[in-house]
């Protein structure tokens, strides 16, 4: 049975974040009146008695888990310690607390860094417990990948309802642009932009270029996400993605085009490329969920692109 989320309290964590926005936008659609939208200077959620509180003061039918301590290859590098501690404190109490407080629904967005480092392409969600993730981002993606495994073991003793989402890399609109922290393409976009408008020779990009990723438009994933709060009831994994491999290489000469930059692209073989290749098999989405990723990934990129021109940059 589809749960009507009109109907039902809803707690998004991670709520006025780049994917959290879209998530919200979603459920309006849907009917949601007003979800809550826990901030960190009100409820820590790494600390039990905050998760605690949190429960005990807004008393969510759904709560959908999209809050998380994450950065790109660089961050992930220098935080290993405390991305896994942030992520796996976070849902440990959460999850904790929908059992104590008989949650109706708890949704958790995992990681595509779940996946072995060698996972065969395309990733099947059978495939999650094959290898080991990729180093500099395995802790991050093995706590997230632990958070799946409490849930299925709630589910098996306790009944808790529950949904588990393995969304690829998200790009869009309100993403995280700075170059320390962000992911590849709000990076990539920022330095081909700042290059162009200051007439730049070259930029520099980490690795070979030789390592393949997918990208998801944030809209999509949301899209995804909230029809999984509607109609899943166990944590089976679930691929969101395109299906579509593109080469680092060839993101930048794309990024580079798109945005106007015609100066020199210099690699830097001394940086990690991370994971070698990164495709999903979206087939579990599309049977279970009858989702599918709407927005062509140059249409995504440019719309990025003008976010990025029109209000980013004064952000920054």
């Amino acid at each position: 049975m589809s749960l009507d989320l009109a109907s039902q309290r809803i707690v998004v964590t991670g709520g006025a974040g780049f994917l959290g926005h879209a998530v919200l936008e979603r459920l309006a659609a849907r009917g949601a009146a007003s979800p809550i939208v826990p901030r960190r200077r009100e409820y820590d959620l790494t600390h039990e008695a905050d998760a605690a509180r949190l429960y005990a003061d807004h008393r969510p039918d759904v709560v959908i888990h999209l809050a998380a301590e994450v950065g790109g290859i660089g961050a992930n590098r220098a935080n290993p310690g405390r991305y896994f501690f942030a992520n796996m404190a976070m849902a440990l109490h959460l999850i904790e607390q929908a059992r104590i407080h008989r949650l109706r629904k708890f949704v958790q967005v995992g990681t595509i860094c779940a996946y072995p480092k060698f996972a065969p392409v395309p990733f099947r969600e059978e495939d999650l417990w094959n290898g080991y993730p990729e180093e500099t981002n395995a802790p991050y993606g093995v706590a997230k990948k632990a958070a799946m495994v409490m849930l299925d073991g709630y589910q098996r003793q306790y009944g808790l309802p529950s949904a588990y989402l393995l969304p690829v890399n998200l790009y869009g609109p309100r993403d995280n642009f700075d170059l320390e922290t962000s992911h590849v393409i709000p990076a990539l976009i920022r330095k081909c932009e700042t290059a162009r408008r200051e007439g730049r020779p070259f930029i520099e990009c980490w690795g070979t270029g030789s390592a393949s990723r997918e990208f998801l438009y944030v809209d999509d994933a949301a899209e995804g996400i909230v029809r999984a709060a509607e109609a899943m009831e166990e944590p089976e994994p679930i691929n969101l993605g395109t299906n579509m491999e593109i080469s680092i290489r060839d993101l930048v000469a794309l990024i580079a085009r798109l945005v106007g930059f015609h100066g020199e692209i210099r690699w830097d073989p001394t940086k990690p490329d991370g994971q070698p290749r990164r495709c999903l098999d979206v087939t579990r989405a599309r049977e279970r969920l009858g989702w599918t990723a709407r927005v062509g990934f140059e249409e995504g990129l440019r719309r990025t692109i003008e976010w990025w021109r029109s209000a980013g940059e004064r952000r920054a």
